[in-house]
């Protein structure tokens, strides 16, 4: 009788162990892949964001180019946007740069050589 007991045990526990192992699986699996789904909606939006700004400032140059255009060649306008647009750029870009580590300083050189004879 306790043979039949404990082998009946044995099966309970293997089932209960195996639907706690179904359970939990699915749950992180839902889990997983509704994470995955936020973060690939909030790169969009942040991909449209991108688009908008890039043509927003596109409509700004366009219109320091045209303001400027009123009182000097459309030439010379042009030339002045880019080289605003040229500087600004290089500007993010240089803030946008690891800083470089700064090496120690070096200890200050003896005003003279030490001899070869001195101990």
């Amino acid at each position: 009788m306790e043979r039949i007991d404990q082998r009946l045990s044995d099966e309970l526990t293997g089932q209960v162990r195996r639907a706690v192992q179904e359970t939990l699986r699915a749950e992180l699996g839902e889990a997983v892949r509704e994470s995955a789904r936020k973060r690939r909606r909030t790169a969009t939006l942040y991909a449209g964001a991108a688009a908008t700004a890039l043509y927003a400032g596109a409509a700004l140059a366009l219109a320091l180019g045209l303001v400027l255009a009123l009182g000097m060649p459309d030439w010379a306008a042009a030339l002045v946007v880019a080289a605003v647009l040229g500087v600004t750029a290089y500007a993010l870009r240089r803030a946008a740069r690891p800083k470089r580590p700064t090496l120690p300083a070096a200890p200050p050189m003896p005003a003279e050589p030490p001899s070869a004879g001195a101990p």
